[in-house]
């Protein structure tokens, strides 16, 4: 047997009803949607979690608990390898990433993580630095400061 031969099993397909096609096909005129009302109307119907008018569940229930949303902080994030375009003994500071296109929005602040080498020797002035990236900056002849 090749792909091009196989089938569907017997009876497993059906073509898809074609409403609103003439009454002879049983499903003409109103399409199976009844006579009148909301639903039977092109675009009718209610959005999720209408209950016709009675309070939803949703806002029945008591609101309980806590989300960190509010006060989360977002870095913008600079690997170790996007370092290497600077010239050595360079001091990297947010405002020089932004200038360079290195990051576009400073957010709450820069966060230099270990992904990639760093070839040049470089202080580097950022917010948060993970352990890793720390390890390469100062391995590589430079200076770490958290501002």
């Amino acid at each position: 047997m090749k792909l091009h031969e196989l089938r569907p099993a017997e009876g497993s397909t059906a073509k898809k009803k074609r409403k609103g096609r003439g009454t002879a096909t049983g499903q003409g005129k109103t399409a199976g949607r009844g006579q009148d009302g909301q639903k039977s109307r092109s675009g009718g119907g209610v959005r999720i979690g209408f209950e016709g008018g009675q309070m939803p569940l949703a806002r029945r229930l008591p609101k309980r608990g806590f989300s960190n949303a509010k006060f989360r902080k977002d870095f913008a994030i600079v690997n170790v390898e996007d370092l290497n375009v600077f010239t050595a003994n360079t001091e990297v500071t947010p405002e020089l990433l932004l200038e360079s296109g290195l990051v576009k929005k400073t957010l709450s602040g820069i966060k230099v993580l270990g992904n990639g080498e760093l070839n040049v020797s470089l202080t580097v002035k950022a917010n948060k630095i993970s352990k890793a990236a720390e390890e390469k900056i100062v391995s590589a002849g430079g200076k770490v400061e958290v501002i």
